[in-house]
């Protein structure tokens, strides 16, 4: 008897110490990066044509970082060229916190990788892509 208490204990122990130790960072769910140039500019193809498979997903891509000035805000985007570099195919993304432009975002060109949370809003009678909660890495 006092060995089945003493196992109970143990086990509720070590899901009490599992549960609050610190938790991972979260894994990508789509991973852009480990991707073929052609796969990667497929797959964003994909995201931006059927979003509705890709909400809530935590993804992880890397491109060169542009911005483009909107009427109402500026709008900043992870840009992928496809295999033969005559095309290109981005996904904007909003950082996390309070980030202000320029000073915690890299240098228009400049090569970026970037994790986020992606999502999809309406703006007039359009709908766009983004990664939200966004982190560059």
């Amino acid at each position: 008897m006092k060995k089945t208490i003493f196992i109970l204990i143990a086990a509720a122990l070590a899901v009490l110490l599992t549960a609050c130790a610190p938790s991972a960072p979260a894994q990508p769910e789509v991973d852009l990066t480990q991707m073929s140039s052609t796969m990667k500019y497929s797959e964003v193809y994909n995201m931006l044509t059927t979003p509705e498979n890709y909400i809530g997903k935590q993804v992880k891509m890397a491109g060169t970082f542009a911005v483009y000035e909107g009427e109402n805000r500026s709008y900043y985007a992870c840009v992928i060229a496809d295999a033969s570099a005559c095309c290109s195919q981005g996904i904007e993304f909003v950082l996390g916190g309070d980030a202000a432009y320029p000073e915690d975002y890299p240098a228009v060109g400049e090569y970026i990788t970037v994790t986020g949370v992606f999502d999809s809003y309406t703006e007039g009678a359009l709908k766009y892509c983004q990664l939200i909660e966004a982190e560059i890495i």
